[in-house]
């Protein structure tokens, strides 16, 4: 075992995890920045500092993670999860500069399945999790977000039919401080967890923490958690400007009731998944599918499709774009490393 390559993993994996904060440090503080509810500085420090606090408030989304594929034992092994996340960075990054909110959990996982069809073929691919835990969550929660977040506008505009807009609008952006910290949460609680099972799929399979039975250990390890909690943390504080523009103007101007509509249905959506149903969902989906359904409480023609579409194919094409270039960087580094 080469310990050189199971540094290698974790360095890139928090490389991932930070590229992953500012890509959607947007997720959590495009509206409120929007909205005025929050400066874009205390915005980002408020996201920051409760990603930190998300990331450390479980571990079921990363035990997930860590069980979407079995790479080979050894240093094989090892580089199959170094081509995955290599490939997951470069479609973050694609994405980021052309301004679209992609998912960087798809990235991820697209990108570990692509580097390990290329590797063995399907054997090592474990699609019947891939299908419960995201392929249909990846469906089913923007689907969810849009509906959720109309209604409770529609809710909200009913309570306060008769009141002044102005005082109205006042309260919601004082509100946001609650909704987008909520989200935040969400956040960390969901994509540092991705990192965390990336890191821990390496370590298990460069033969470190198994059990007696050879089994990866129940818990992770203390420094995995606080090390990807830091990075994503770290990475949020950075920024993400050109997916904010997009979040935040380009798909709908949101008010501050609608901004606090889409954000606490997206922080509901995101603890429930991860603390009900283990799922890696994608914050970036359910955000983006809650601000276009508040928005469309306006009328539907208040959202600009146009916008939406190219979010919508750049989620269709994640998946297996992050998956293409994994499989790209798995011929090179098995070529180098001669594993």
């Amino acid at each position: 075992m080469d310990i050189a390559i199971v540094i290698a993993v974790v360095v890139v994996a928090l490389c991932f995890d930070y590229t992953n904060g500012f890509h959607d440090a947007a997720n959590a503080i495009a509206t409120s920045v929007s909205t005025r509810a929050l400066t874009p500085r205390i915005a980002l420090i408020l996201a920051a500092v409760m990603n930190f606090v998300g990331a450390l408030l479980g571990q079921e989304v990363a035990h997930t993670v860590s069980e979407v594929i079995t790479p080979p034992a050894g240093n094989h092994g090892l580089v199959v999860v170094l081509a995955g996340l290599l490939g997951a960075i470069v479609w973050n990054l694609i994405t980021w500069y052309f301004g679209l909110p992609s998912s960087s959990s798809h990235a991820l996982i697209g990108g570990l399945v692509g580097a390990a069809l290329a590797a063995s073929g399907t054997d090592i691919v474990h699609w019947h999790k891939i299908l419960d835990k995201v392929i249909i969550p990846m469906v089913v929660s923007p689907l969810f977000g849009f509906a959720a977040a109309f209604l409770v506008m529609l809710a909200i505009l009913w309570i306060f039919r008769r009141r002044n807009p102005h005082r109205v609008f006042r309260g919601f952006r004082g509100a946001q401080t609650v909704s987008a910290a909520a989200l935040a949460l969400g956040h960390g609680l969901q994509d540092a967890q991705k990192t965390m099972g990336v890191i821990f799929l390496a370590l298990t399979t460069a033969g470190y923490y198994l059990d007696s039975n050879g089994e990866p250990q129940a818990d992770l390890p203390l420094w995995v958690v606080v090390a990807a909690a830091g990075a994503i943390s770290l990475g949020t504080y950075s920024g993400g400007w050109r997916i904010m523009r997009t979040l935040g103007r380009r798909i709908i101007h949101l008010d501050p009731a609608r901004g606090f509509a889409a954000e606490s249905v997206g922080a509901g959506v995101l603890y429930t998944t991860a603390f009900v149903f283990h799922a890696p969902i994608s914050t970036t989906h359910t955000i983006t599918s809650a601000i276009m359904g508040a928005g469309a409480t306006k009328r539907f023609s208040a959202v600009r499709w146009g916008v939406a579409r190219s979010i919508v194919a750049a989620w269709v094409l994640t998946f297996p774009m992050a998956g293409l270039v994994a499989a790209g960087c798995y011929v090179v580094l098995h070529a180098v490393i001669g594993q």
